[in-house]
């Protein structure tokens, strides 16, 4: 859920780094992940893939007791939507899974609709606006 990821500790984001087209992806997992460094490629060492990651301005200090930073980092399990659309998540999405249209730096992201794998909301329909789902 995006409120496992506390504002503070994105605030000191300047970009994030897409590997793959976010927009044909339902959801994201994002996690906040303690790097050696503010910037460049993470090693990812989940099941899955990395999809993306973010990328810390200057101003962030990193922890006195590791001497890492915490960033964030988004990825996809094996048994995710996008591999599997009719498993496990074909109606919901897990817990840490954010909407990546939602997902800005700084900005924790949020689940949609499209996300947990549902229709459009009666007001998204009244608007006319579509989702692929």
């Amino acid at each position: 859920m995006s409120s496992l990821i506390d504002a503070d500790e994105i605030s000191h984001e300047a970009e994030l780094v897409w590997l793959e087209d976010v927009d044909q992806l339902d959801y994201v997992r994002q996690s906040l992940d303690r790097l050696p460094t503010r910037k460049g490629k993470p090693a990812y060492h989940r099941d899955g893939r990395m999809v993306g990651y973010a990328i810390l301005g200057s101003d962030a200090k990193a922890s006195r007791a590791s001497g890492t930073f915490r960033r964030r980092v988004f990825w996809l399990l094996p048994h995710d939507r996008d591999s599997e659309p009719n498993g496990l998540y074909a109606k919901s999405a897990p817990a840490e899974a954010v909407d990546p249209r939602t997902l800005e730096p700084r900005v924790k992201g949020y689940k949609t609709e499209r996300s947990e794998g549902g229709p459009p909301s009666a007001a998204m329909q009244e608007l006319g606006i579509r989702l692929p789902l």
